[in-house]
């Protein structure tokens, strides 16, 4: 194909009302990433000379959002043709040979597609319109074919006749168009129908009465879904955590079950990682290769190390490090630490703020006293060294290299290496007094309002 100057439109000033939501349409999250954000990402390996976003008024966030992408603002929504001409003076200066108009809200469209369109106008399309074929065509507007494959028209829905509407082939919306011929298009377009709106669609019709070539390049249905309502974004992101699952598999992961693992955008794993049933990943998650995150698991901002075990029922929140070999047991919670290399926390602990050394292993109901209702403090555990279980170590507080600290201890003050730690009240034992307590408190209970255990 030949090097071809791209310039990119990006049509983001919808208010998405069916979403019921005061955020934008486009920066609603798919796989924990804003959608615009999605079609940006399938644009980039384009290596487009300029990208360029229309918004709505008072879009700050979707400003924010695209960037550094720079954006033309729509001031009143006058329909697709009227977005694109509001776009005309940033991208004409750049002298493309082609412009992709796309959609923020289609964030299931893939590169491919796109070059696979970039292709057809190399081949000699002034304008490529990207068709698909859903179960239900309904409302959409209609591709019209000629014998050689060529595009004749597009009939919108409510325009079509009895075998017009049983074609089954309809319009995305998404195109690439000759620079050199698009908006001279665009500023024949009027606003003509029901909505008085200026449809970009029209510039088909516009373009075959000058004879230029237009062609329709087929993408899946799945690929071109418009996301304009919440049960249809559930939709789309069903869609891509079924795609993302088996790629996952493909490339070298066992899923348990499959269909429970939710994946982040950004999730990264290794091969011979093996993932149980019902796993949580948020984005800024790794998991090297040969570790195991069992089931009931929730991940986020996250680096696992090779071999590690992470689970059943652990929570891992951002800043957290498990080094190879470490182990995380069931209902362990750990926040901005580090787990040495064979370390273990087997069970019900909360690890926050904290390094913890080589072969290290972390008792029972251990807890890292991180907070003390102002600032967040550290707390450093050597290598090797035992922490009994129901520990803790109030921060800032260091516990030496092969230390152990007894079961049951609350430690204030810093351990030395090698040294034995117990931190804890002495126990009294007082014969036959629990009858007696057992009795005063039953006349206690007697003497209140009557209530119910």
């Amino acid at each position: 194909m030949a090097k071809q100057k791209i310039a990119v439109i990006v049509l983001a000033a919808g208010k998405g009302t069916r979403m019921k939501s005061a955020m934008p349409k486009v920066l609603h999250p798919l796989a924990g990433k804003p959608m615009v954000r999605h079609v940006l990402d399938a644009i980039a390996p384009l290596n487009p000379s300029k990208t360029v976003a229309v918004v709505g008024p008072g879009m700050s966030d979707v400003i924010t959002a695209v960037s550094p992408n720079p954006t033309v603002t729509q001031e009143k929504r006058l329909g697709t043709a009227n977005a694109v001409k509001v776009a005309s003076s940033s991208v004409q200066a750049v002298g493309a040979d082609t412009v992709l108009i796309l959609y923020g809200d289609t964030p299931l469209i893939r590169t491919e597609t796109l070059s696979a369109m970039l292709q057809a106008r190399a081949e000699g399309a002034a304008l490529v319109v990207l068709g698909f074929t859903p179960e239900n065509p309904g409302a959409y507007g209609r591709l019209k074919l000629n014998t050689d494959g060529s595009l004749e028209a597009i009939v919108e829905a409510q325009d079509a006749s009895e075998a017009e509407r049983a074609i089954k082939l309809c319009n995305s919306g998404v195109m690439a168009v000759d620079g050199s011929c698009l908006f001279d298009l665009v500023d024949q377009v009027d606003n003509n129908n029901a909505k008085g709106e200026f449809y970009l669609t029209d510039i088909v019709a516009l373009a075959r009465a000058r004879e230029f070539e237009c062609a329709v390049v087929k993408a899946p249905a799945a690929e071109l879904m418009g996301v304009d309502s919440r049960s249809v974004l559930a939709e789309a992101e069903a869609v891509w955590q079924t795609q993302r699952r088996i790629q996952a598999m493909d490339e070298g992961a066992t899923l348990l079950d499959p269909d429970s693992v939710w994946f982040s955008h950004d999730t990264v794993l290794g091969t011979d990682v093996t993932l149980g049933p019902n796993i949580f990943f948020g984005p800024g998650v790794s998991v090297a290769d040969n570790a195991e995150v069992r089931a009931f698991s929730h991940l986020e901002g996250v680096r696992i190390e090779k071999g590690a075990i992470v689970g059943p029922f652990a929570r891992l929140r951002p800043g957290a490090v498990i080094g190879k070999d470490a182990f995380v047991g069931n209902f362990v919670e750990i926040k901005n630490a580090v787990l040495g290399d064979g370390a273990k926390a087997s069970h019900l602990s909360y690890i926050g703020d904290a390094v913890v050394g080589d072969k290290a292993n972390i008792g029972a109901g251990t807890i890292t006293c991180n907070y003390d209702g102002y600032s967040k403090h550290k707390t450093v555990i050597g290598k090797a060294a035992f922490i009994g279980s129901n520990t803790a170590l109030v921060a800032p507080v260091t516990v030496g290299e092969g230390a152990v600290v007894g079961a049951g201890s609350t430690v204030v003050s810093n351990v030395s290496a090698d040294t034995l730690a117990i931190a804890r009240g002495k126990q009294m034992n007082l014969p036959g007094r629990a009858k007696a307590l057992h009795k005063k408190l039953a006349a206690t209970k007697k003497s209140l309002p009557n209530k119910k255990d």
